[in-house]
């Protein structure tokens, strides 16, 4: 076979450190002389122009936290009349034609270059998580259906597709990706997170800002960092995760993104790490983010999160003490408006605050618009007036990242259906769109609060789907419920319509919105893991009418459905697949797609068992000294295919010094009679460290697609420091010792070995390799 290569989260790292060699030429000796000239012909009030955003909203919309809290900032032309450094959300606040909008955006731009004393244009931003959040734009599958494909690749090319489109716009920076590690599936906003292993968050995440980048818009990196390790799941909760847990656990992936992938830009944490906000410290925002890792970005406030350190945090006794210590921990951009920043205007004259600090960030403002072409930009063409925000390519990777997302749980023999079966579609999620689609799309975000206008793209839904795949004359359907009511009326009609049909498919599960308007999303936590509402008894009423089960579920977080995989027939996750997620799941039901997709995060057994991470010490298993058990329902990396995969002939680098790398190989073998593909996982156990390891930790991945009876080896070459850790001193190191290396998931070996890491003890630098990789022979 030909030898095939691949690192496992896209193309071979980048170097670490500060970069000055941007592949637009802007930047290097010329161009810092030249932002450092803007700079001193500055006024005070032209370089806090710079460090503040606009963001021009009506009343009544709420798409951010105490959003109600903050009063009308002035007109748009007044409020930049001395420059502006962003311009918050032009398209994505409410629903705007598209092509209109871009024509009034580059006459503002224009007006900015002509109309002001040192013509600077301000930087676009927008949200992007799933596709841009736009009116007819592209929605892709949420970031835990990226963690449940494991396809780095695929990622790329959907950032990719997404920058495309944002740039035709005239936008520069996406405020994606999530790179928080799922700690809790109570949170509300899991639906945003990848995964709960930090490994396939940092591989996907930097992956996504690649993809995003490469067409010329800067990635911000989400939420640095600590948000999702908040008490009982709670947001906003205050966050007391140790040292160690945060060097080895939540910050990984920003880790891998800032250096490997060169992002351009960090948003901070709303949390409170310890009792200290993260927006007001300059051990994480300065220290170790600019001085360790090198990265010579901006940060910008996650929105009014400067404020909240006087409103919230009671750290600040007013704005302009909390503009004061944001500015001096690194935050160098306040979003969404200038709240909190307009006092710094006041506090340099008073002595508040040295104005060098405001120098420091108004030089990285400007080196990014350098960046982007901004400081040359003219803005006297015209936008494109054709711009197509949902392409048939936008589609089809849409379609591609949501088939190989849907997890197969359980599977008693129904699937795939034959045709020419009676189908009862069932559920509160069968025949909806918003069911499709995570908290931060365009359709839960913001059209929520626009009744009446159109959906303006293209979703069918899994009805729609059905009838298509299997043919409207043997479907039948009934709702049954609301997504979240105490409402069982039509339960009657949803077991008539299941007991005349040879097999119900119920589609169960959530409903993403903001702050309590959805059962998951930002500000939508639960305090327990029980399907919403009584979706659990409309699914026990009709298995109780004996017709065969085939349970969807079509959520933003896992929910503890023991019980579904002893009954159900069948049991199908599907993470919000969004606009092609219908037919993807049609397509796996019927086995014209045969699912590939692997869990990102544990099915739990229960709420009171949380918060539980497959990266768990041995104690965190539960045994006998508790009454309560943790033991998942389905385990991190499980999923069923409609074929069956062999892996045979494992081996492993009998030792490795510290200081090397890790070599795996096996060979796996289609044995079943379909094509299928699979995630070849590696996963490794430290048996004795001088701190607690985890009882399986991901060191790698690869999906392969095989033809029936097709073999192929897979070699994974794993450095030493995908085993490292913070050791008593919170040093990461990388200690000799015995170390169990299996092929499976978390908690299944379908094959094992063990190596013995040799050598002395390797401390970890930024200039360590954080990457494994894969060929295929």
């Amino acid at each position: 076979m030909t030898e095939v290569r691949q690192v496992v989260g896209a193309s071979a790292p980048a170097q670490p450190g500060p970069r000055h060699d941007r592949p637009d030429g802007r930047d290097g000796p010329d161009g810092e002389s030249r932002v450092r000239e803007l700079l001193g012909r500055m006024t005070i009030e032209e370089k806090i122009a710079q460090l503040v955003g606009f963001w021009e909203k009506e009343d009544g919309e709420a798409v951010a936290p105490l959003q109600g809290e903050f009063g009308d900032v002035g007109r748009l032309e007044t409020f930049s009349r001395h420059g502006l450094g962003h311009l918050t959300r032009p398209y994505g606040t409410r629903p705007v034609d598209p092509a209109a909008r871009a024509s009034w955006l580059w006459k503002f731009q224009s007006e900015l270059v002509t109309g002001t004393r040192l013509g600077i244009p301000a930087i676009v931003h927008e949200e992007c998580l799933t596709g841009l959040s736009a009116w007819k734009a592209a929605t892709f599958p949420t970031p835990l259906a990226w963690g449940a494909a494991f396809d780095p690749d695929l990622v790329t090319e959907m950032g990719a597709a997404i920058g495309a489109v944002m740039r035709t716009l005239g936008i520069h920076q996406g405020l994606a990706p999530v790179l928080d590690v799922i700690r809790d599936p109570r949170w509300g906003r899991v639906d945003e997170c990848i995964a709960e292993d930090p490994y396939l968050v940092g591989t996907l995440g930097t992956s996504y800002v690649r993809g995003l980048q490469s067409e010329g818009v800067h990635a911000t990196l989400k939420h640095f960092v600590g948000y999702s390790a908040s008490r009982a799941g709670r947001n906003f909760a205050p966050v007391h995760a140790g040292p160690r847990e945060i060097a080895d656990v939540l910050l990984p992936p920003f880790e891998m993104a800032v250096l490997d992938g060169n992002v351009r830009s960090v948003m901070h944490s709303y949390a409170e790490i310890d009792g200290v906000p993260v927006a007001a410290d300059p051990t994480l925002l300065t220290e170790l983010l600019r001085d360790r890792w090198g990265f010579d970005g901006t940060v910008v406030a996650d929105y009014y999160g400067v404020a909240f350190l006087n409103l919230l945090h009671h750290v600040a006794e007013d704005h302009a003490e909390a503009a004061v210590q944001a500015l001096t921990a690194g935050v160098d951009i306040e979003l969404p408006t200038g709240d909190a920043y307009l006092t710094l205007i006041e506090s340099v004259r008073t002595g508040r605050i040295d104005e060098a600090l405001i120098d420091r960030s108004v030089l990285r403002v400007l080196r990014q618009k350098l960046e982007l072409g901004l400081l040359d930009a003219t803005f006297d063409d015209e936008p494109a007036q054709q711009v197509d925000l949902d392409s048939p390519e936008h589609r089809a990777i849409a379609r591609r990242l949501a088939e190989k997302s849907i997890v197969l749980v359980a599977n008693q023999g129904v699937l795939p259906l034959p045709a020419g079966r009676r189908v009862a579609v069932i559920g509160p999620n069968a025949d909806r769109e918003a069911a499709l689609f995570g908290c931060y799309s365009f359709l839960n975000h913001v059209l929520a609060q626009h009744p009446g206008v159109e959906t303006g793209i293209e979703v069918p839904t899994v009805l729609d789907a059905l009838r298509v795949e299997f043919g409207a004359e043997q479907i039948t359907s009934a709702a049954g419920c609301a997504v979240d009511s105490e409402d069982r009326s039509g339960f009657a009609e949803a077991v008539a319509v299941a007991s005349d049909a040879d097999v119900a498919v119920l589609v169960v599960g959530d409903h993403a919105g903001l702050f309590g308007r959805g059962t998951v999303g930002e500000g939508c936590d639960r305090d327990d893991l029980e399907l919403p509402g009584v979706q659990r008894q409309l699914v026990e009423a009709v298995l109780d009418t004996g017709t065969p089960v085939v349970l969807v579920l079509l959520s933003g977080r896992p929910y503890g459905v023991g019980w579904a995989l002893d009954r159900c027939a069948a049991v199908v996750q599907a993470f919000f697949p969004g606009e092609e997620g219908a037919g993807a799941i049609a397509g796996v039901l019927s086995g014209r797609v045969n699912p590939s997709g692997r869990l990102p995060i544990t099915l739990p057994s229960s709420a009171g068992a949380q918060p539980y991470s497959y990266l768990h010490p041995t104690l965190g298993e539960g045994n006998e000294v508790t009454s309560l058990s943790a033991a998942p329902v389905a385990p991190f990396g499980h999923g069923l295919s409609y074929t069956t995969f062999a892996y045979a002939d494992l081996t492993v680098s009998d030792t490795v010094p510290t200081t090397g790398t890790l070599h795996a190989s096996v060979r796996v073998t289609n044995t079943g009679a379909v094509a299928g593909e699979d995630v070849v996982q590696l996963y490794g156990h430290d048996l004795v460290a001088s701190v607690t390891r985890p009882v399986a930790q991901l060191l790698g991945y690869r999906r392969i697609h095989l033809e029936p009876g097709e073999s192929v080896t897979v070699e994974l070459s794993v450095p030493t420091t995908r085993l490292a850790f913070s050791d008593r001193t919170l040093t990461r190191v990388v200690e000799p010792g015995d170390v169990d290396i299996w092929v499976g998931t978390s908690a299944h070996r379908a094959a094992q070995a063990r190596t013995v890491l040799v050598g002395d003890l390797a401390p970890v630098t930024t200039s360590s390799p954080r990457w494994t990789t894969s060929q295929l022979r």
